[in-house]
């Protein structure tokens, strides 16, 4: 069978051979060959004013009748058209499928092209967010959301963790914002009202914060009689003494605790930052260096190094009771005998705490959950050495106060380091005259 090109050539020749023909016995070949190209040509723009006809006015009829080469083209572009279709129809019934499953979600749902301008939203988004169809498409979200810390959030393109903010149409609304790159460049956004586990959570502070704050009286006077006791304790029986003593070291025990709870809750319910200012790193670790040292007594050595000059904004009171926590849980669980360092260093473009000690270790199955709230490695240790189980969750509040995020490295039987992370914006430089000059460390190298 012959190939539908092959019969157009065979077309053409025929034509112009038998116009060459039928003008040979009147001395006119040229006259007749171009006669028979002439018809060809005709026959070719009338296939071309059909198909011209059939695309531009019902392409979704059957394709005119031909034969040849046009009758081929016809078929093959009415097949193309009739697969374009179908697919056409899967995308639409996929995407009304979509469309139906995100209005049937309880969470806003809007998309956003490459530039941050709203391009499509479920009925969620309106009534959490206040869009309207009619004015808000093409909009930048920004103009819509204006909490500057939903601007700094889309803008820092970093959106691992989501953001909490009020609803910009109703305040006594909680939303939880994610953003998620997808596409060219292009941003998914999901808004889920979280107000009932907020009001929840705030139940939680206010509940601790009340019950931590109850508890101080009763146990301050417990604690307060307890001690007139024991100034009694050599006219009191030996079995009564060492109840009396164990009381007074449980008492101590609960007043850590009451004031560990009620630091944490100030944590989480203040967030003004009104204390913050430039301080000096040095003095603090020394000090916090002389505390621990006291607690350790000659079972362990503590040093300081110091190899940042610059200065870190921050809460004096509140950094210093994140260093000594890492600072006292290195004296308590690392073991005699071991080396203890305190050291302020360069980190990236920041800088970062670091307490580092070469004893027992941790094993890293722990390392993920050290700072839950009472979460212990060792129950029956930790207990014996009068931990309250908060020393890392008061950590963890206080770095992310500063901005800053707390790593731990380490390894059963290699030592422990915990780095207190700061970002280059917490840093100011040194004083000119600073006498804290760097010391180098004597812990032996780091791990």
């Amino acid at each position: 069978m012959r190939r539908p090109w092959s019969r157009e050539l065979w077309r053409l020749t025929w034509l112009a051979g038998l116009g060459a023909l039928l003008g040979w016995p009147f001395g006119a070949t040229a006259l007749g060959l171009a006669a028979g190209l002439a018809l060809c040509l005709a026959y070719h723009l009338r296939q071309l004013r059909a198909l011209h006809h059939w695309l531009t006015r019902n392409p979704q009829a059957e394709p005119p009748a031909a034969g040849g080469l046009w009758g081929e083209l016809f078929d093959r572009l009415y097949r193309y058209q009739k697969g374009q279709r179908h697919t056409q129809q899967r995308l639409r019934d996929t995407l009304r499928r979509i469309q139906e499953s995100s209005e049937a979600m309880r969470d806003s749902v809007v998309m956003l092209d490459s530039h941050g301008d709203l391009e499509w939203w479920n009925s969620a988004a309106e009534r959490m967010l206040g869009l309207r169809a009619t004015h808000d498409r093409g909009q930048h979200i920004t103009n819509l959301i204006r909490d500057p810390r939903f601007v700094a959030y889309f803008n820092a393109r970093d959106y691992r963790e989501p953001l909490t903010l009020p609803s910009p149409i109703d305040e006594r609304q909680v939303l939880q914002f994610q953003l998620t790159l997808y596409g060219d460049d292009e941003r998914l956004l999901m808004a889920r009202d979280i107000t009932r586990l907020h009001r929840l959570e705030e139940m939680r502070r206010d509940f601790v914060a009340n019950v931590s704050h109850e508890l101080r009286t009763p146990l301050t006077v417990l604690a307060g009689y307890l001690e007139t006791f024991g100034d009694l304790g050599e006219a009191l029986p030996s079995r009564l003494a060492r109840g009396l003593a164990q009381m007074q070291s449980q008492t101590t025990r609960m007043q850590n605790l009451v004031n560990d709870l009620l630091l944490l809750s100030r944590l989480e319910i203040d967030r003004s930052g009104d204390d913050h200012a430039p301080l000096d790193v040095a003095p603090l670790l020394e000090s916090i260096r002389r505390d621990a040292q006291a607690l350790a007594g000659e079972r362990q050595t503590l040093d300081v190094a110091i190899d940042e000059p610059r200065r870190l904004v921050g809460s004096e009171s509140e950094l210093r009771s994140a260093i000594s926590n890492l600072a006292f849980n290195a004296v308590r669980y690392a073991g005699d005998g071991c080396h203890i360092v305190l050291r302020w260093k360069p980190h990236g473009d920041g800088a970062c705490v670091e307490v580092e000690d070469d004893g027992e270790g941790i094993d890293p199955v722990h390392i993920p959950r050290l700072t839950e709230r009472f979460y212990r490695v060792d129950k029956g240790r930790s207990t014996a050495t009068g931990g309250t189980g908060l020393g890392l969750a008061i950590v963890k509040h206080v770095l992310l106060r500063h901005d800053a995020r707390l790593e731990i490295d380490s390894l059963p039987d290699r030592g422990a380091r915990f780095r207190c992370v700061f970002p280059a914006r917490r840093l100011r430089p040194g004083a000119v005259n600073d006498s804290h000059a760097p010391r180098a460390s004597r812990a032996g190298g780091q791990r």
